[in-house]
């Protein structure tokens, strides 16, 4: 197996041209508010509280994944209803953090990404 490969992306166009770069591998994408530039938190809290868990199962997961953290901007733009991760027709996210599997109908959503159990099953090939 190919080493874990671990990216960021910032735009919906970022996101799938590294999609279309990995197409043969399978692709897990967790979605997040950016971060402060004081803090260096996330906007969201509920980001800031998935990301750890997130990482945490990434460890434990097959070398095969690549793992994309995409931003999806500042609170302002994501609350924007024209925000293009929440039009796109490949996202159509409702909330942050969603973790998702790329092409398949797999998603946590919010409160899902903190709960340990759920994240790590995620992660496991089907």
């Amino acid at each position: 197996m190919a080493p874990k490969i671990q990216t960021t992306a910032n735009s919906v166009e970022s996101f799938l041209a590294l999609a279309k770069e990995h197409k043969e591998k399978r692709i897990i994408a967790l979605f997040c508010g950016s971060s402060d530039s004081e803090s260096g938190e996330s906007w969201c809290p509920d980001c800031v509280k998935a990301e750890p868990i997130v990482e945490k199962a990434l460890t434990k997961a097959a070398d095969d994944i690549v793992f994309v953290f995409c931003i999806v901007g500042d609170r302002q733009s994501w609350k924007d209803p024209n925000c293009e991760f929440r039009t796109h027709k490949d996202f159509r996210l409702t909330a942050v953090p969603t973790l998702l599997e790329w092409n398949t109908p797999k998603r946590l959503v919010e409160g899902e990404c903190q709960k340990e159990d759920l994240v790590s099953l995620f992660f496991e090939e089907d």
